[in-house]
């Protein structure tokens, strides 16, 4: 996926969103295992999931939330944009081959500080899967 161009602070607009898809694979879950050492066999183990109230094998929370963080980083505000703080609240889980559409809303401008926050959620076939609300530090427009 190629970057957008930043968005920079002045010209957010409260109401703004943007989202990305991704359908989870088997090597998704197994990638995002390796890379943060999380291999709770409710992920990996499909013996061990069907003894869960999940009854298979489901998706690390955590892998939708990295979705966030790329609409973040690639759309909106995009490139030069820092978290500051995430809040999630995990409210269904998602399983391999599910579509998990990721949006970001901008909910409040804090013109003197240059920070956006915004309401984050993660759905599957509409149905939230994963909400909560972050702040962001968004680069001014340069002096021309």
């Amino acid at each position: 996926m190629t970057a957008s161009k930043p968005i920079y602070f002045e010209d957010l607009e409260v109401g703004q969103e943007a989202s990305l898809s991704n359908t989870v694979t088997e090597a998704d879950i197994s990638a995002f295992a390796d890379i943060s050492g999380d291999r709770n066999p409710v992920h990996l183990d499909a013996a061990y999931a069907a003894t869960t109230m999940f009854k298979e094998r489901i998706a690390h929370g955590m892998l939708s939330a990295a979705y966030i963080s790329a609409v973040f980083g690639m759309k909106l505000p995009g490139p030069g944009a820092i978290y500051i703080s995430q809040t999630l609240a995990f409210k269904a889980p998602v399983k391999i081959g599910d579509t998990v559409v990721a949006t970001v809303k901008v909910v409040e401008l804090i013109p003197e500080k240059k920070r956006a926050r915004f309401e984050t959620v993660c759905t599957v076939n509409d149905k939230p899967v994963l909400t909560g609300e972050a702040q962001l530090m968004v680069p001014a427009r340069p002096a021309a």
